[in-house]
């Protein structure tokens, strides 16, 4: 059985775009071994929409973890969540963690506001700063209303 020069070119090249394939969802689902090490910190939020198991978790921007952890906590009606953040990072013990944005279109992410205490949490501490979702819809929603009744009283004073 004689292969063809072209064959095995061809053959090379597909499976070394798999394996750079394999390379980068590996690392952009953080799954890669670098930074192994990590801690979790707990919080509860009033509105978790949008964010989910494996959610970023980012400070200033950078991904230092991600959501490990989503339940209802059926006594306070609130989401108990869990993230996991990179060891290598120290968070000072009244920073604020945030659902925010990535824009008009983009999905949501936690973000970490850090604070200025020169103490930092430990694994398992329960940051108690939170602010859960704002819901684009809800904003939008208050803004129609108001301009409609805006006008109906601007018109019933003419």
């Amino acid at each position: 059985m004689s292969y063809n020069t072209t064959e095995v070119l061809v053959g090379g090249a597909v499976l070394a775009a798999a394996v750079a394939f394999a390379v980068y969802a590996g690392q952009a689902t953080g799954l890669s071994g670098a930074g192994g090490d990590s801690y979790r910190l707990t919080a509860s939020f009033r509105s978790l929409e949008g964010v989910g198991v494996g959610t970023d978790v980012r400070l200033a921007g950078v991904k230092i973890g991600t959501v490990t952890g989503v339940e209802l906590n059926p006594q306070t009606y609130r989401a108990d969540t869990t993230v996991s953040v990179s060891g290598e990072i120290e968070i000072p013990d009244d920073s604020a963690i945030v659902v925010s944005s990535e824009g008009l279109l983009g999905g949501n992410f936690v973000e970490i506001v850090p604070g200025g205490s020169p103490f930092y949490f430990s694994p398992g501490d329960e940051i108690h700063d939170t602010q859960g979702a704002v819901s684009l819809i809800s904003l939008l929603l208050k803004f129609v209303t108001s301009d409609e009744k805006d006008a109906g009283e601007g018109g019933a004073a003419e």
